[in-house]
């Protein structure tokens, strides 16, 4: 069959989580994946940064925006932290991603490290489910005007410092108020992020093709103040009331020392990514893997 995919980047994650060093079995398996790609007929080109991390120099090399102009996918080996981040990059160019997970969870980079060679070359000839993802827009105002901007494809999340006391947080949505929450700090969940921190906080978890949010506050004061979901089109503003050192992270991108009466503006971008997965998948399998739902069943 032929490819419906040639001009393929990969990219890797490269550091060691400890050191910070280059691993040398990650360089040697984004050469053998670059290899068998190749071996497939696909032109590979390698993202800048993990070309200079790893030495590979037998590849063209392109930055993200030469990837999103000139390839035709991404297949990003790492973990969920890795497609994160180049998913926010690459979504303004609508750069099809697959995930070959050689982190720990893996709930979108669903291709095992082992299972590669048997589940590539199906796909880069059109066989695969394809998955929409949205990406929100957040922004920290302050007096009226934007100082720090970001994408997040997880959370946007506003907390309290590490040392701090709880924090109180005013809560709009599309310029309604909804509540004062005296919380270590809320939560602004995707569908994507739903199965990240806005569930070890209490979270509801959301199908990817909801269009919609989670609001989960974070160990709230109120026992009442429980998560709410709410429609992705609409307009969130967090307003730092009271509380010290809260910061506001988005998909962990930073910003310290946040100040009363900062608000931190969450919208959904115009961006989706896209996440290509083998024929047959599922999110409740998915789930029901990674979470260790009892299975059922005979």
């Amino acid at each position: 069959m032929s490819l419906q995919f040639r001009r393929v980047a990969l990219v890797g994650k490269f550091h060691d989580a400890a050191s910070g060093a280059i691993a040398e079995s990650t360089r040697e398996l984004i050469a053998e994946i670059a290899a068998f790609l190749v071996q497939q007929g696909c032109d590979v080109t390698l993202a800048e940064r993990t070309a200079q991390a790893t030495g590979i120099d037998t590849y063209p090399v392109r930055d993200v925006a030469g990837i999103g102009n000139e390839c035709d996918l991404a297949v990003v080996v790492g973990g969920d932290g890795t497609m994160l981040g180049i998913g926010r990059q690459l979504a303004r160019y609508g750069t099809p991603l697959i995930g070959i997970n050689q982190g720990r969870l893996g709930f979108i980079t669903d291709i095992a490290l082992n299972e590669y060679r048997q589940t590539l070359p199906a796909m880069l000839t059109g066989e695969y489910e394809e998955d929409h993802r949205s990406l929100m827009l957040g922004r920290v105002m302050r007096d009226g005007e934007s100082v720090f901007e970001a994408y997040a494809m997880n959370d946007v999340v506003v907390n309290r410092g590490a040392v701090a006391s709880m924090v109180e947080l005013r809560v709009e949505v599309n310029g309604h108020f909804v509540a004062n929450h005296r919380a270590d700090g809320i939560i602004v969940a995707t569908p994507t992020g739903s199965t990240a921190y806005a569930l070890s906080a209490g979270g509801p978890l959301l199908h990817p093709l909801v269009p919609a949010w989670a609001l989960v506050p974070i160990a709230p004061h109120t026992l009442s103040n429980r998560p709410i979901v709410v429609a992705d089109p609409v307009e969130i503003a967090i307003e730092i009331v009271s509380g010290k050192d809260a910061s506001a992270s988005f998909d962990m991108q930073s910003i310290t020392s946040l100040h009363h009466g900062d608000r931190v503006v969450v919208r959904r971008s115009d961006y989706r990514v896209r996440f290509l997965h083998p024929k047959g998948w599922s999110y409740f399998d998915t789930l029901r893997r990674k979470l260790l739902w009892n299975e059922g069943g005979v």
